[in-house]
């Protein structure tokens, strides 16, 4: 019986063993090396790497460049988070509703969540062109010419444009998370509701939002953190301009490791970000929870 017992526990441990090594490999070995390097002054190319403790730290806390992106990045984050889930919510009622097409506009609706974000900074990138872009000529069209922007190079307005393309392209995922769980609830309590005389706005408000209450907790979390990670769309758009105007936390991190040459400094600003993704997710959470215990 001990000897079944010592080779069921063998063959279970071969059986994760790739899993755990991959997982140490990729993921626990860079997350231990990052928390050191952020203690150094290293140039990611010099071998002599000097220990600098706090230094990378107090830079960053008092930096108005940090500040200017920590700004930068919150601003982008609760705009995309509020925006992209509004968005998606109305499409995926809008979808739930169709009768003929449903699954076409479901798929024109999912189209720019294939895009990948390099190839959909670059698309809007040219719909955005003060002298050739199709947002410009469509304003000189309807006769709001005076509207016209260089979208891109105009430090007041770039950052919303850069929501506006991260709305377009996230809205669709959120969308399917909505759809299935509105699909989910019961056509009977819609019914006995309208046969009581609930108007539409109360059956949505009293029985499809408790019901799809879950689907906010996670499309709240994933928006929270992608709208804290952002970098393709910047990189691609704007590069962090004009000046610093669409600096994020993650694009500092970027250009201080590869474009200054300040590994050490740039991996110091990148456990910055990941306490406060920890922090700032915890804390939807606890509100998404008690919020759904109310509904």
């Amino acid at each position: 019986m001990l000897q079944k017992k010592r080779k069921f526990d063998t063959t279970a441990f071969l059986f994760i063993a790739p899993a755990f090594i991959l997982f140490t490999v990729f993921l626990i070995v860079p997350t231990v090396s990052s928390f050191y390097y952020s203690f150094t002054s290293w140039d990611g190319i010099n071998p002599n790497i000097k220990f600098i403790g706090f230094d990378n730290y107090k830079e960053i806390f008092t930096s108005a460049r940090f500040g200017n992106a920590l700004k930068n990045t919150a601003l982008l984050t609760v705009v995309i988070s509020i925006c992209e889930n509004a968005l998606a919510l109305g499409l995926a009622l809008l979808v739930d509703n169709v009768i003929k097409g449903k699954n076409l506009f479901r798929a024109i609706f999912y189209l720019p969540v294939i895009l990948s974000g390099i190839v959909s900074g670059f698309i809007w990138k040219i719909m955005y062109s003060y002298n050739f872009g199709p947002v410009n000529k469509v304003l000189d069209m309807i006769g709001l010419g005076a509207l016209k922007q260089d979208w891109l190079g105009n430090a007041d307005i770039a950052i919303w444009a850069v929501a506006v393309v991260m709305i377009w392209k996230g809205a669709g995922y959120y969308m399917i998370i909505y759809l299935a769980a509105l699909q989910g609830v019961p056509q009977d309590v819609q019914e006995a509701a309208t046969i009581d005389g609930a108007s539409a706005l109360q059956r949505f408000r009293f029985i499809t939002l408790p019901l799809i209450s879950g689907s906010f907790t996670i499309c709240f979390t994933l928006s929270l953190i992608n709208g804290l990670k952002v970098f393709d769309q910047i990189a691609v758009m704007t590069d962090g301009g004009p000046g610093f105007a669409t600096e994020t936390i993650v694009y500092l991190l970027y250009k201080s490791g590869f474009g200054e040459g300040r590994q050490g400094y740039g991996t110091a600003v990148g456990v910055v970000l990941l306490v406060i993704i920890l922090v700032l997710n915890n804390i939807q959470f606890a509100i998404l929870r008690k919020r759904e215990v109310q509904l």
